[in-house]
């Protein structure tokens, strides 16, 4: 027996499971020369770890699934945890925790932490079988068997560094049904009559977008592919296809400016560039508001509900995270154990959970590695 569990993949949930878990008991098989490449360019390479807003609301998947990891590691339990490694992590944007100057920090924790486990790096999982209750994870350089296999392997997402389907293919190979993937957190392309917004990239305003029965607010940013920023990038976890209704001015009330003689580029509480290119586009002038007459101004109304349907999306190599992966009906949410095979575990972005933006997904990989370590703590201890 060459180890008692093998961890597939290096990222956040990996590393915290290593950290996690009691001297010499696991290895890791990272394909990237280092481990936490994810980490190191997340949150603006700030890290977005957490936020004090928590709860299965904030998250795509399934709640009474989500619910039990989230119950047993929260964030406050994170952060505490955190504050025992000594990093105390900064509040920004009201409610969410980034590190203080970069997200080297909290993988120099993990790094150290995981340092008690065995690190195997430049390593690439090709496949995992079993026989006679062991495991064998046949990689491009050898073959190692174990009594127990953590896939932690993440999603599509990062293509550049290291991202692969092999969570999704040892799952299948096990009886397990993967949700289809798509790419999350991420800004959408636009059809021929949005091609408009491009020349208005790098310009940000702030809306509010209706996606089905969701509501994401935040800064939208125009983009040369189409629009990106905070709010279309929670949009886009909800998007599937069709239609998004986005209110490009989510704090402004049509009828207290009945009468105006301001001109409409100066009364409307968007960046200028943005108010004459849909002016542009619906072929008004830019005029006193008084003005307009009544189908005129019906047509200015239209920027509060503003309707059309995204092309696409950036794709995987500009999202921050896969929707989709191993179902998690045949997952058991308690110890991330799956209900089909003995000692095959899957943890953090290789299930169908996704989080909103804003640190839900990297404290979904977390709480989800805790859980797991409690489990193999006692198993293996």
């Amino acid at each position: 027996m060459d180890h008692h569990i093998i961890i597939i993949g290096g990222g956040a949930s990996a590393l915290m499971l290593a950290s996690l878990l009691p001297k010499n008991t696991a290895t890791i098989i990272e394909s990237n020369p280092k481990p936490g490449a994810k980490i190191l360019v997340s949150g603006g390479g700030k890290c977005n770890i957490t936020n004090s807003r928590m709860g299965t609301e904030y998250f795509l998947g399934d709640t009474n699934f989500v619910q039990e990891p989230l119950k047993k590691f929260n964030e406050k339990a994170l952060l505490r945890w955190l504050e025992r490694q000594n990093l105390n992590p900064v509040l920004r944007k009201e409610t969410q925790y980034f590190c203080k100057d970069s997200a080297k920090e909290l993988l120099d924790i993990f790094l150290k932490e995981s340092k008690k486990q065995t690190l195997c790096t430049s390593e690439q999982v090709l496949e995992v079988t079993k026989r006679d209750e062991i495991f064998y994870v046949k990689t491009n350089k050898r073959t190692h068997t174990a009594k127990a296999v953590v896939v932690a392997s993440g999603g599509l997402s990062y293509p550049k560094i290291g991202a692969s389907s092999i969570g999704y293919k040892i799952a299948e190979s096990f009886g397990h049904t993967v949700v289809k993937t798509a790419p999350a957190l991420v800004g959408f392309t636009v059809q021929k009559e949005q091609f408009f917004f491009k020349e208005l990239s790098g310009v940000s305003t702030d809306v509010k977008i209706l996606v089905g029965d969701h509501v994401c607010e935040g800064a939208l940013l125009f983009a040369h592919k189409g629009v990106s920023g905070p709010a279309v990038l929670d949009a886009s976890l909800y998007w599937e296809k069709g239609k998004i209704e986005i209110d490009f001015l989510p704090h402004f009330s049509w009828k207290y400016v009945q009468g105006s003689k301001k001109q409409i580029s100066s009364l409307l509480p968007m960046p200028k560039r943005v108010t004459k290119a849909f002016l542009l586009q619906f072929q008004l002038e830019d005029k006193p508001f008084h003005q307009c007459t009544k189908e005129e101004q019906e047509t200015l109304q239209t920027l509060s509900h503003y309707s059309f349907a995204p092309a696409g999306t950036f794709g995987y190599a500009k999202a921050e995270v896969t929707k989709g992966g191993v179902e998690t009906s045949e997952v058991d949410s308690s110890t991330m154990m799956s209900k089909k095979e003995e000692g095959l575990y899957f943890i953090g972005e290789v299930l169908d959970v996704t989080g909103r933006l804003g640190g839900y997904n990297f404290q979904w990989a977390f709480s989800s590695a805790y859980s797991c370590a409690k489990h193999l703590s006692r198993t293996f201890s």
